[in-house]
């Protein structure tokens, strides 16, 4: 689901991963239809960065 957000609307997908920041820059470069494609592309960059890293946090939890 996660990543259907992530390609239409990318900046609220950085809402849900708790990056508010970059998710205001996001919407600011998908305002223009040049910045969609690159916000889409990086909005789904940091989905995966963002799994990798609960990934991470929850091996090392159950040490």
């Amino acid at each position: 689901m996660r990543l259907i957000l992530a390609i239409l609307l990318p900046w609220l997908q950085f809402f849900t991963i708790g990056r508010p920041f970059a998710g205001i820059i996001c919407l600011i470069l998908q305002v223009t239809l040049v910045g969609w494609l690159p916000a889409a592309i990086w909005s789904v960059y940091a989905l995966s960065q963002y799994k990798t890293d609960q990934k991470i946090k929850n091996a090392l939890h159950k040490r």
